[in-house]
């Protein structure tokens, strides 16, 4: 099973969108350091998850939240950010 997830920086309010297959420990390199693009806005808390059965979907979803603004600004808003 694969997981799409979003965090939630507590230091600047944004967020990042990944997928992994181990949320709780992709989480752990997060919050310590490990992925070098959001490493200065560490700690994160996971607000987000949804289960797809292989990597493929997963990843699918993945590139359509981040390549589609309006699809990500639903989705964020509904999550309590305020994208306009």
């Amino acid at each position: 099973m694969y997981f799409l997830y979003i965090l939630k920086s507590l230091k600047d309010s944004g967020y990042y969108i990944g997928i992994t297959d181990k949320i709780e420990k992709r989480l752990k390199e997060h919050n310590s350091g490990k992925t070098k693009s959001i490493k200065s806005r560490i700690p994160f808390i996971l607000i987000y998850t949804e289960a797809y059965l292989n990597k493929t979907e997963a990843r699918k979803k993945e590139i359509i939240l981040k390549t589609n603004y309006q699809q990500r600004k639903k989705l964020l808003n509904s999550l309590g950010f305020n994208l306009k």
